[in-house]
């Protein structure tokens, strides 16, 4: 008998939906493979943003940091569902948001090879990979990428629109190059077409709330252009009626990439305005364009006033906090403020405002 791994029954309340997991399994992982969506980010045990109640059956906590998890939690039956396995069959709480824009997805593991790899700025490296099948998702999610000699998977968010990747069978990645990160430095530097990954997708919760009907205002900075471009894309091809704005941030000219596509977009689609700005470009360059950064430039463009719309933030963590202030000043709330952190450790130990609770 050994080397069988046991299977046991999960069950997800409110939900009352039940599903397979394997002993070896945690209970998030067999959630998102059934389609269900747990809030989480960091996915391994340092955040909290995952945690559940164990309403019935055992579990082993796993790994989980003692900031996250709280030795009284425990005993009060709260485990982080990216570190938790099950011991029998179990019963959780989760806390699940309806969301009528939601699709339920289920995540999969597929292989992928590298098809093509361009420079689009010093930085900023795109790559093309040919996937092993076909990967539904919704624009503005990500994949998690696995490479081999590296420790551990990295996620990137996915750069072209579902309609494209269905079409060629090839998704788009922006991969900046992090000082001394050894994923992005593999792709910069080591990386060749016929190489072969693993990935696994779709992740993620931020897409358009289309429901809501109102414009759409995108906040982009540097290799944070990936997910909006994305779903900026998939609203014009299935003729999103009301306005987009994409208000992108980059230091100089020589990193803003994909300039000419995102201005040929606004001559020949009358509901879209693109606005490039540069923070850090020569005053002596001939650069017509906005000068300063995204936030500053967006409270200029819209006079400070963001009310009845709704707001996608991508890019770096201080981009990101600079905008939400900004908004919020504007009268925009975050019920209409949506964004995604890539949680680091360092990211997790950070105490989050208690004004604002989205991930």
């Amino acid at each position: 008998m050994w080397g069988i791994c046991m299977s046991f029954e999960l069950t997800i309340e409110p939900l009352g939906y039940s599903c397979a997991i394997e002993e070896d399994q945690t209970l998030l992982d067999a959630a998102l493979r059934n389609g269900i969506y747990i809030p989480h980010a960091c996915g391994h045990g340092l955040c909290g943003t995952c945690k559940v109640k164990v309403v019935e059956g055992d579990v082993d906590f796993g790994e989980a940091s003692p900031f996250a998890l709280m030795d009284f939690e425990r005993e009060e039956g709260v485990a982080l569902a990216c570190c938790a396995k099950p011991l029998s069959d179990v019963v959780i709480e989760a806390e699940i948001d309806e969301d009528p824009d939601a699709r339920a997805i289920p995540l999969r593991d597929l292989t992928a090879s590298i098809e093509r790899i361009e420079d689009l700025t010093p930085t900023i490296k795109g790559v093309w990979l040919r996937l092993s099948e076909p990967l539904p998702f919704q624009a503005g999610q990500y994949v998690q990428i696995g490479v081999p000699g590296i420790e551990g998977t990295r996620a990137f968010s996915i750069a072209n629109a579902p309609q494209e990747v269905e079409a060629t069978g090839l998704l788009e990645l922006n991969i900046r190059l992090v000082p001394g990160g050894a994923m992005t430095t593999w792709f910069h530097e080591n990386a060749k077409v016929g190489d072969t990954l693993k990935l696994t997708g779709p992740h993620g919760r931020f897409f358009v709330r289309r429901s809501a009907n109102k414009p759409v205002l995108f906040l982009a900075g540097g290799s944070g252009l990936s997910s909006p471009r994305s779903m900026i894309h998939d609203l014009l091809a299935t003729g999103w009626p009301h306005p987009i704005t994409l208000v992108y941030g980059q230091r100089n000219r020589a990193e803003l990439y994909y300039d000419e596509e995102f201005r040929t977009l606004a001559q020949t689609h009358v509901q879209f305005s693109y606005v490039p700005c540069l923070s850090d470009e020569p005053e002596t360059s001939n650069w017509q364009g906005e000068r300063g950064l995204v936030h500053e430039v967006a409270k200029k463009v819209f006079n400070g006033q963001f009310s009845g719309m709704q707001a996608y933030l991508c890019g770096p963590p201080l981009m990101i906090d600079a905008c939400i202030t900004t908004l919020m000043q504007g009268r925009l709330f975050e019920a209409d403020i949506f964004f995604e952190k890539f949680i680091s450790a360092a990211d997790a130990q950070q105490v989050r405002s208690p004004l604002f609770r989205k991930i």
